[in-house]
């Protein structure tokens, strides 16, 4: 596969790491930072282009990789499927519902394929756990909740976009937690309903949530609680946990470090203490499920069909943050639907 790229910041980076491991080739590269973007393309091949349209347009790009903020993504995205290239965003899809269900029409109007980078569902943990949910081992769930409590620093947020409404979509949920919310939908199916409530700016001098908590209702009738936090130092390992009629699972990070299931019977739960988790460095995370990723993407692309995470699966997580997002807003339970706009 060749990859068209736009936006070389931090987690660029990590995507051209996983290229370089599976064989894709990175063949254009753009940025707003001239210097920055051709300092990129140096170290992991690809032509610059100052204009972001002409790696949508690159004759020789497979897919273009959206690696900007999440509020620069349609406009590239339309130049591309124009162009007949198919696309893929970082997390989360976009700032709002309606962006995100318009980028998915969007695609499916031009027969080519959108793939939100979720990367966390390809943990050899999280794909173990579904089969056991699906499998019904841990029994009827009736909890399942998430805990993001981490660590950004003041010189993370240093500059104005970061934590904003306008550019980022708001803070520790959209930003941190939007992994947790996908696992729990992946992991649960829908969810029904949601309260939330925040503190904006409790720690850090943003105008977003960087303390949230919200308790769901799931569509199968479990509860849940989400809490999401980059203010609670030094950071704490992220859990996602599941209790059903049979037992327990937890996710710790990226790993499973809990699997108390009654008479158990099957495939051996992979339990394991060496956790891999960004929870006090963005960066500190493993490159694995950005190769499973892309390599699911291209074989998508090969074969046409929907890719693990597509549009659809990004709209849905995005759609349950903006409905916490409007309950604390608002001070008011929220039905899923509710929150479009």
């Amino acid at each position: 596969m060749k990859v068209g790229l736009i936006g070389t910041g931090a987690i660029a980076h990590k995507h051209a790491q996983a290229y370089k491991n599976i064989g894709y080739e990175i063949v254009a590269v753009s940025n707003k930072t001239e210097e920055r973007g051709r300092a990129f393309a140096a170290q992991w091949g690809g032509e610059f282009f100052p204009d972001w349209a002409d790696v949508c347009t690159h004759p020789k790009v497979d897919f273009i990789d959206l690696c900007t903020f999440p509020d620069v993504r349609f406009e590239p995205l339309k130049l591309a499927a124009d162009a007949g290239k198919h696309v893929q965003v970082q997390k989360p899809i976009a700032i709002d519902v309606a962006t995100a269900q318009a980028m998915v029409d969007y695609t499916k109007s031009k027969n080519v394929l959108l793939n939100v980078v979720s990367q966390g569902r390809f943990y050899d943990a999280v794909m173990f756990l579904k089969r056991a949910v699906d499998a019904g081992r841990l029994g009827k769930i009736f909890q399942a909740d998430a805990y993001v409590k981490w660590w950004r620093s003041e010189e993370y947020y240093s500059r104005p976009i970061k934590g904003s409404w306008a550019v980022e979509g708001g803070g520790s949920l959209i930003n941190q937690g939007i992994h947790q919310v996908d696992w729990l939908l992946y992991l649960m199916g829908g969810v029904t309903q949601v309260f939330g409530q925040w503190q904006l700016g409790a720690r850090h001098k943003i105008e977003s949530d960087d303390v949230l908590s919200a308790v769901l209702r799931y569509a199968s009738g479990a509860t849940g609680v989400i809490q999401t936090s980059t203010a609670m130092w030094p950071g704490f390992t992220e859990r996602v946990e599941l209790h059903g009629t049979k037992g327990s699972a937890i996710l710790s990070g990226n790993r499973l470090t809990t699997w108390d299931v009654i008479d158990d019977q099957g495939e051996a739960a992979p339990l394991s203490e060496e956790i891999s988790s960004g929870s006090s460095d963005p960066m500190a995370i493993s490159v694995t499920p950005f190769e499973r990723t892309f390599l699911n993407f291209g074989e998508a692309i090969a074969q046409h069909k929907a890719p693990l995470i597509n549009g659809e699966e990004g709209l849905r997580a995005l759609e349950l943050v903006q409905a916490i997002y409007t309950s604390a807003r608002e001070n008011r339970l929220v039905q899923i639907g509710d929150a479009r706009g």
